[in-house]
C-alpha cells in the first residue's frame, strides 16, 4: 500500500486534480501497489462558485480534509495553510505529497512536506514568466526547488528546469489540463445551457476574464482594461465577462463611477463546463489567466493576454496568443489583428497543441513517474 496526498486550493488545481484521481482509480483496478489517496483542500477558494461547482462537475470526491483557510494577505494565508498542512502530514504520514501549479496552496504544501522530509511531486513544474513581481512566480520557483519529482508540461518547462540545475528530477509529461479539456468538452456540449441562457451565438461574442493582482490592484491598469473592453463591446459583438470576486470588489472600491457598456455583459463566475462552452464558442478571449490562455488554445479560440508576459510561450510561438499587458493601444491592435484574421471566426491550433502539450494522457504519465520514483526508494 502506498499513501498519496494531494494539496489543492484553487480552481486551476481542481481541474488538474480530476484526471490524476482518475489515473489513481484506473491503477487500483489493475495494478500494484494499491494506492490510498487523500485530498486536502486548503480553502484558498471557498466560494461555491469558485470551488464546490468544480468538484461537482468534474466528479471529484469531496476532499477528505478542508482547512478552511479563506482569504487574506499572502503571508497570512500561506502561514495558516503551512500550519494546517503540517498537522495533517504529521497525522496522516503520506508516502508522497502531490502539489499542483503555483498558488499559495502549492507553496505551503511544498514547505510543509520538505521540512518533514516527505517526498514531493510537483505537477506543472518548470513554468517561468521571469517576472518576480508575480506571487505565482515566487511560488513556482520555490516549489520546484523543494520538490523531488518535477513533472514538466512542455519542452520549454524542461529547459527552464535544466538551466536551474534540476534536470535530474525532471520528467516531460505533457499538460494535465489538456487531459481535462479532452475528457469534458463533449460533456460540456451536452450539459451546459449557458449559451442558450445568454442568447449567444457561437463565434459571435468575445470572452473576457480579469483577476490577477497586477491588474486588479492597480486602478489605472484596471480602468484601462475595462474601458478597452467597453470599446470592444461597442463593436459588432458582445463581450461576456464572468467576473472574479476580487475584481468586483476592486471596481467597487477603486472605480465606483465606472459603468459597463450595455454589450459588456458582466455575469457571476461560472463552472468548468460552462467555461468550456463559453471558450469554445468565443470569437476571441481577453484574459490575464494562465489557465484560460491554454484552454483557449486547446479549443481553437484566439487569445489576447492582458499581462506583460506569459508562462505559456508555446501559445505565442504558435500564433494563438498575443501579449498586450494593460496597454489600450496594444489591446486594440491585437483585437483588430484577430478580427482581420478570423473571417468566419474559426481557427485551428490542433496540430500545435499536440506538438507542445501532449496527447491527453498526462495523468497516467504523472502517476507512472511517481510510482517509478517510489520503487527506487524501496530498492
Amino acid at each position: 500500500m502506498m499513501k498519496l496526498m494531494s494539496i489543492v486550493g484553487a480552481r486551476p488545481q481542481f481541474i488538474k486534480l480530476a484526471p490524476f484521481l482518475q489515473a489513481v482509480a484506473d491503477h487500483n483496478r489493475t495494478g500494484s501497489p494499491r494506492l490510498e489517496h487523500l485530498t486536502v483542500h486548503t480553502g484558498q477558494h471557498y466560494d461555491a462558485d469558485m470551488s464546490d461547482i468544480f468538484f461537482e462537475e468534474l466528479e471529484i470526491p469531496p476532499a477528505e480534509i478542508n482547512l478552511g483557510v479563506g482569504s487574506g494577505s499572502h503571508g497570512l494565508q500561506t502561514g495558516k495553510m503551512l500550519a494546517g498542512i503540517e498537522q495533517v502530514l504529521l497525522q496522516e504520514k503520506p508516502d508522497l505529497l502531490v502539489i499542483f501549479g503555483d498558488t499559495n496552496s502549492t507553496l505551503a504544501g511544498a514547505l510543509a512536506a520538505a521540512k518533514l522530509q516527505i517526498p514531493i511531486a510537483h505537477v506543472e513544474a518548470g513554468l517561468r514568466s521571469f517576472n518576480r513581481r508575480m506571487p505565482e512566480e515566487i511560488n513556482r520557483i520555490a516549489a520546484d526547488h523543494l520538490s523531488d519529482i518535477l513533472l514538466a508540461p512542455t519542452a520549454t518547462a524542461v529547459e527552464n528546469l535544466r538551466r536551474e540545475g534540476l534536470a535530474d528530477k525532471t520528467t516531460l509529461t505533457g499538460d494535465i489540463m489538456y487531459d481535462t479539456v479532452r475528457r469534458n468538452i463533449r460533456l460540456a456540449a451536452s450539459k451546459s445551457t449557458l449559451l442558450r441562457q445568454l442568447q449567444l451565438t457561437p463565434h459571435a461574442y468575445y470572452l473576457a476574464t480579469v483577476h490577477r493582482a497586477e491588474n486588479t490592484d492597480d486602478p489605472q491598469k484596471l480602468l484601462a482594461i475595462l474601458n478597452e473592453l467597453n470599446k470592444i463591446a461597442a463593436h459588432q459583438y458582445p463581450v461576456v465577462f464572468p467576473i472574479h470576486p476580487r475584481t468586483t470588489n476592486r471596481i467597487k472600491m477603486s472605480l465606483p463611477d465606472w459603468a459597463p457598456h450595455p454589450q459588456l455583459r458582466i455575469i457571476p463566475p461560472v463552472g468548468y463546463l460552462d467555461m468550456l462552452q463559453l471558450t469554445q464558442g468565443a470569437r476571441l478571449a481577453f484574459t490575464d489567466s494562465g489557465g484560460l490562455q491554454k484552454e483557449a488554445f486547446f479549443l481553437n479560440c484566439p487569445c489576447v493576454t492582458l499581462r506583460e508576459e506569459t508562462e505559456w510561450v508555446e501559445t505565442v510561438a504558435a500564433k494563438g496568443n498575443v501579449i498586450t499587458g494593460a496597454d489600450p493601444k496594444k489591446i486594440e491592435q491585437a483585437f483588430l489583428h484577430w478580427e482581420h484574421q478570423l473571417g468566419d471566426g474559426r481557427v485551428d491550433f490542433s496540430e500545435s497543441v499536440r506538438q507542445h502539450f501532449g496527447n491527453g494522457q498526462t495523468a497516467k504519465q504523472v502517476l507512472h513517474t511517481i510510482l517509478n520514483f517510489q520503487n527506487t526508494l524501496s530498492v
